[in-house]
């Protein structure tokens, strides 16, 4: 069965809407510190606890619209749930930087494994976004490997060595960018290894 088709503006919105209002919300509230139930928390801690649900809504929807989420928003929304929920719960910012970290490392070593296995998990995910030889998917999974574990090392570095705000900027920007910027990169290997359609 076909899956619906999704207004392209409302899916973005969807799956980018919650970072961008954390993004804003942080802005807005991070010089301020709130008490409550005797506790301090600051403004960072509180707007994490309010993104957790916003992403989950969002996802619902998205869910609701298309009927399917990638393996990668599910386990995107575990992590989220899990050390998004750690941080409020013992106030600890911490737990919210390093799920970036954690979110990399995972799938740079399941395409790893799946490298090692001679298969190109990659493939599994973005066929029919991008059609490859076979070739072209090994060639682009090791390099999406090597993203990976490099914006894990990345984000490492940024939340240890800077500010709580730049951190936020990077996340916000920072990430989609070098997604963005790295898949540029790969216009040739697209146009040597790509497939054309029956329709074309």
């Amino acid at each position: 069965m076909d899956k619906p088709q999704v207004n392209p503006f409302v899916k973005s919105a969807l799956e980018y809407g919650p970072i961008l209002a954390f993004f804003a919300a942080y802005l807005w509230l991070k010089d301020r510190v709130f008490v409550i139930g005797g506790t301090e928390y600051d403004g960072f801690i509180l707007v994490t606890a309010g993104f957790i649900p916003l992403f989950l809504l969002a996802m619902g929807a998205l869910w609701w619209l298309t009927g399917h989420l990638s393996r990668m928003q599910v386990v995107t929304a575990v992590l989220i749930v899990i050390f998004g929920g750690l941080s409020v719960w013992l106030n600890d910012e911490r737990f919210f930087k390093i799920k970036p970290t954690l979110i990399y490392l995972l799938f740079g070593t399941a395409l790893l494994f799946g490298l090692l296995r001679g298969q190109s998990y990659l493939r599994v995910v973005m066929e029919g976004l991008m059609p490859l030889e076979e070739q072209g998917w090994m060639i682009l999974t090791r390099r999406v490997t090597g993203l990976f574990f490099g914006l894990a090392a990345l984000n490492e570095f940024v939340w240890r060595t800077m500010s709580t705000e730049a951190w936020v900027w990077f996340k916000t920007f920072g990430f989609t960018a070098a997604v963005f910027l790295f898949f540029i990169a790969q216009a040739g290997l697209f146009k040597r290894y790509g497939l054309e359609s029956d329709e074309d």
